[in-house]
C-alpha cells in the first residue's frame, strides 16, 4: 500500500482532470468517484463491490482521508492494489492529487474506485477525470439529503441508497428521496437500493458498473 500525504496544489483543476480522463480512457480504466458524507458507508459498499463484481473485473482503489488509512489497509487486506491519499487537511480530493496517486498504482483494464474525503459539500466541485460519479446517501441520514446538498445530487451519475435493512427502525421516506433526486438530478441518475448487511441490490449495482465498463 502506497500513502501520499498531498495539499492541493493551485492551478487548473479541469486541465488536470481533463488530462487524466484522457489516460485513463487510454487505459481502458473505468474511474468512479465514491462520494458520501461520513459514515454513509462508502468504504463497505466498495468492499462489497470487490466481492461481487469478484475476478471478473480487474478493479484498484484509490483511498482519499484527511488523515489515517484504516479503510485503505481494509481494501489491502482483501488483495487489491490501493493507494492512501491524505489530503493534509482539505476536505477533497482533486485532479492533481489522483494524477499523483495513479501513478503509483499502473493499473490498466479495470475498475478504478476513488473513496473521496467524506464530505457532502466541496468534493462535488471537483472535476477528477472520472467517468462516473456515484454518491451514496444512507437511510440513517434522513430523506432529506438531495434537498438540503444540491450540487452533489445534481450531478450524480449514480446514487446508492444504503443501509436500507435499518428503514424500519427510522423515519425515512423513500418517496421524498425519491422526488427529491428526480427534481434536481440533471442526468437521471439511477437509485438503487442496497445493504452491505445483507447484500440486497449489491448484484444489482454489480452488474450496472461492470455494463458500464465494458460499453465505451
Amino acid at each position: 500500500m502506497q500513502i501520499k500525504v498531498m495539499k492541493k496544489i493551485m492551478g487548473s483543476n479541469q486541465e488536470v482532470a481533463d488530462a487524466n480522463r484522457q489516460r485513463f480512457a487510454e487505459r481502458n480504466v473505468t474511474v468512479i468517484n465514491v462520494m458520501a458524507s461520513p459514515g454513509a458507508g462508502k468504504t463497505s459498499v466498495i468492499l462489497r463491490l470487490i466481492e461481487s463484481i469478484g475476478g471478473e473485473i480487474p478493479m484498484a482503489v484509490i483511498e482519499g482521508d484527511i488523515a489515517s488509512s484504516i479503510d485503505a489497509e481494509k481494501i489491502e487486506a482483501v488483495g487489491i492494489p490501493v493507494v492512501q491519499i491524505n489530503t493534509g487537511g482539505c476536505c477533497h480530493l482533486d485532479a492533481n492529487m489522483i494524477r499523483e496517486g495513479a501513478k503509483d498504482l499502473d493499473f490498466r483494464n479495470g475498475l478504478l474506485f476513488v473513496e473521496n474525503v467524506g464530505n457532502l459539500v466541496c468534493p462535488s466541485s471537483f472535476d477528477l477525470g472520472e467517468r462516473l460519479r456515484l454518491v451514496i446517501a444512507s437511510v440513517p441520514e434522513g430523506h432529506d439529503k438531495p434537498y438540503k446538498y444540491l450540487s452533489m445530487f445534481e450531478g450524480a451519475d449514480v446514487i446508492v441508497l444504503n443501509k436500507t435493512d435499518l428503514a424500519e427502525h427510522v423515519d425515512f421516506d423513500r418517496a421524498l428521496f425519491d422526488k427529491g433526486v428526480a427534481a434536481i438530478n440533471t442526468r437521471q441518475a439511477p437509485i438503487f437500493p442496497v445493504s452491505c448487511r445483507t447484500g440486497q441490490g449489491l448484484k444489482e449495482l454489480s452488474e450496472y458498473l461492470s455494463c458500464i465498463h465494458h460499453t465505451r
